[in-house]
Parts: C-alpha cells; sequence; structure tokens
C-alpha cells in the first residue's frame, strides 16, 4: 500500500533508466571506431606488403649471370664456320594427272637415272577422251576431204558455166571451215596424248629417291597436292656458309676450303669456293658463299651440318672462351655479354662470333669480342638481348665475392 500512495516512487525508475541507451549507443559507437581503425591499418599493411613483395620481385626477376673476361690465344690465320649441306640439285616430283597409281618402280635410298620410270597413273576417264578426240579428228577429217573435193570439181565446173558461182563459193568456205576443223580436232587429240603421256612418271635428274609418298591404288590429282617422290642429285653437293663482312674480302671464287664432318671425326674434305652473293646481308653483315664438294664415293649427305676452314690473308688475334658460353640460335653461334644501358643498368647483348679451333672444353673466337668484353660463362637458354641482368663477380677460389653472396640473399 505504502508504494502505491507514494507519489515520488514513478519518477525515480525513470530517471536511474534514462542514461542505458546512450550508454549502448557509446559502447556500439566505440567498437565500431576500432574495427574501421584495424580495417584502415591491416589494408595499409597489406598495401604496403604488396608494394614490398612487387619490388622484391621486380629485383629477383633478372637472371644472374657469372662473368669474366675472355682469355688472349694465339693469333690464328684461320676462321671456321657452320656449313648448311644441300644437294646439287632437289627436286620435289608432283603428278600433272588426275587418276590413281597402278605401278610404281622406286622406293627410299633407290639410285636412278635420268629418264627412269619412277610410277604410272591409271586415268580411263582421259584414255576414253583422247580415243573420242581421235575418232572425232577422224570424222573432221572425212568431212574437210570430201569439201575439197566437191569446191575443186565446182571449181572446174563454174569454168564452163555449167554451175553457178555462189555454189562453188559455198563448197570453197566449207572446204576451208572444214580444214579448220581438221586443225582443231588435231590439237585436241596432240593435247590429249600429252596428258597421258603424264600418266607415266619419270626421273628429271641422275639422283636418289629421299622420300617416297604413294602407294598402289592411291589417288592423286594433277598440282602440289600430293608429292609423289623427292628426288636429290648428291654426286656433287652444295655447301653454303655466311662469311663476316670483316673476312669477306679474304674468300675469293676459286679457292680451296677444307670441311669437316661430325660424323667423319679426323677426316678433312675439300671443297672449291664456286660462287659468292657479291652482296653482304644487311641484316647479318655477312656474305654468303657457295663451295662446292665432290661426294661420288657417297660419304656426306644433304642436310647435314659442316664445319669449313677458312683461310684468311692476315693474322687475327683470337679470344679462348668456354664452350658452356656458346649460344646456339637459328641466325647463328652467339656469345653473351653484359653492358649498361643509357640508365646505368646492366643487360644482356648477344654478339655474333666466327669461331676458330675447338677442342670441346673451350673454343677459340676469332671475330665478334674483344679483350674488355664481359662474357657471360653460362648463359641461360633463355636469355634474350636486351634483358637486365644480374652479375656475380667470382672470387679467385671460384665462388661468388662478399657484395655477390649479400645481393643474392
Amino acid at each position: 500500500m505504502s508504494n502505491v500512495n507514494n507519489p515520488h516512487s514513478q519518477p525515480a525508475e525513470g530517471q536511474h533508466g534514462a542514461p542505458a541507451p546512450r550508454l549502448a549507443l557509446l559502447v556500439v559507437s566505440l567498437v565500431v571506431l576500432v574495427l574501421v581503425v584495424l580495417g584502415i591499418v591491416g589494408v595499409l599493411r597489406r598495401k604496403q606488403s604488396a608494394t614490398v613483395l612487387a619490388e622484391r620481385t621486380t629485383e629477383m626477376a633478372p637472371p644472374t649471370v657469372n662473368v669474366a673476361a675472355p682469355k688472349q690465344g694465339a693469333p690464328t690465320a684461320e676462321f671456321i664456320l657452320p656449313g648448311n649441306v644441300t644437294a646439287f640439285t632437289d627436286a620435289p616430283i608432283y603428278a600433272h594427272a588426275d587418276g590413281y597409281i597402278s605401278r610404281w618402280y622406286f622406293d627410299l635410298g633407290s639410285r636412278v637415272k635420268k629418264g627412269a620410270l619412277l610410277a604410272e597413273i591409271a586415268a580411263p576417264e582421259r584414255d576414253q577422251e583422247l580415243q573420242q578426240a581421235e575418232q572425232a579428228l577422224v570424222s573432221a577429217q572425212a568431212t574437210a576431204k570430201n569439201a575439197q573435193m566437191q569446191a575443186a570439181r565446182y571449181s572446174d565446173l563454174v569454168k564452163t558455166n555449167a554451175v553457178s558461182q555462189q555454189d562453188t563459193d559455198n563448197w570453197l568456205n566449207q572446204a576451208n571451215a572444214t580444214t579448220a576443223s581438221v586443225r582443231s580436232a588435231e590439237a585436241n587429240v596432240r593435247r590429249l596424248r600429252e596428258l597421258q603421256a603424264y600418266e607415266k612418271v619419270y626421273a628429271p635428274f641422275d639422283g636418289v629417291i629421299t622420300g617416297r609418298s604413294i602407294d598402289t591404288g592411291q589417288l592423286v590429282s594433277s598440282g602440289t597436292a600430293t608429292q609423289m617422290f623427292h628426288l636429290q642429285a648428291i654426286e656433287t653437293l652444295r655447301v653454303y656458309a655466311n662469311v663476316p663482312q670483316a673476312y669477306s674480302q679474304s674468300v675469293k671464287k676459286g679457292m680451296k676450303v677444307g670441311l669437316t664432318f661430325l660424323e667423319h671425326p679426323g677426316k678433312t674434305f675439300t671443297g672449291t669456293l664456286v660462287r659468292t652473293a657479291s652482296a653482304i646481308d644487311p641484316a647479318s653483315r655477312t656474305l654468303l658463299v657457295e663451295i662446292d664438294v665432290d661426294n661420288h664415293a657417297g660419304g656426306l649427305l644433304p642436310g647435314s651440318m659442316a664445319q669449313v676452314h677458312f683461310k684468311t690473308a692476315t693474322i687475327v688475334q683470337s679470344y679462348i672462351v668456354p664452350m658452356p658460353a656458346i649460344i646456339f640460335r637459328s641466325e647463328g653461334l652467339r656469345l653473351g655479354t653484359v653492358v649498361k644501358d643509357e640508365k646505368g643498368n646492366e643487360i644482356a647483348h648477344l654478339v655474333p662470333i666466327t669461331i676458330g679451333q675447338d677442342d670441346g672444353a673451350t673454343v677459340q673466337i676469332v671475330s665478334g669480342i674483344g679483350a674488355n668484353d664481359r662474357v657471360i660463362q653460362d648463359p641461360p637458354d633463355s636469355l634474350v638481348d636486351g634483358e637486365k641482368v644480374r652479375v656475380v663477380h667470382p672470387a679467385a677460389n671460384g665462388k661468388p665475392n662478399a657484395k655477390a653472396k649479400e645481393n643474392e640473399d
């Protein structure tokens, strides 16, 4: 009863309950603020880590290379270039008639003479066309003969006014027209006979069958769609080499050149320089030369690689580098060196070289580098010209020095 009649009991309860919502709102605001601050700090740290990682990745991206100056070798009067060996005459043989292969006579590796029958093509449609054309020629000749006889007869009768001049002129015109028809039929017969002759495929020169792509019953068509045989003349071989511009005046037509091959160790073949391109290739700065070598014994194979030994007119300085430093590219031999670009960065520079003597472990360089060049000793296969590199300078004991080791770490 006292609680009900006390007029101050309700307001006292409202005064104690009013601060509660404000306190809760304050707590929630503080929690949200803390979360926002933590999120911002996390984003900044992640961004800084990504930046550091990118910088570290960029720093470690260039390949690490070991460089050294080339060793000075003995002066030499000879330089060696790679040479491509090709057949003196090389011809793919295609069909010039549509039909089926009825028979072939020579297989891979066979030696053939010029004019030898290589294969026969069965073309019954073409044969029927020829027979039809020959019969049409006989008919045209008979018609022309009759027209000529009538024209001659009317020419005699018109003199006595036995026939009209118009009838005579008609037979004369018919004789001329049928004569033209005969010539046309004869030309068609010759055309079909020539096409029929292509049903037999002959060797165009003496050589060796180095490829056969047909078999009995195979359908072939006229053109370059199906190569029947590949024929190469190998009694004399052509060897092509690219002579650097610096030695272009040392090579002369008629000079004798030594040739060595990996498959003939210790043996040197002699070839004759028969012609040059008479112009320097602006892309490679080299002079293309052709050397012919006798191969009647059949010991050399077209498509192989030769080492061509040229004698120089003057003694040149040579340098010695390890064999692993040589880079083999499709455009020729290259040597990797390290130079600085306009920003001071160390980059790789691939230079074309000419080699001299080769003992398997080291190779003699007679053109392409100098004594002060920094040669990459064991370049990676993926090295490209202009690529940024990290240089390691070996100490006297052959291990990286402290500075290089620190850079690697």
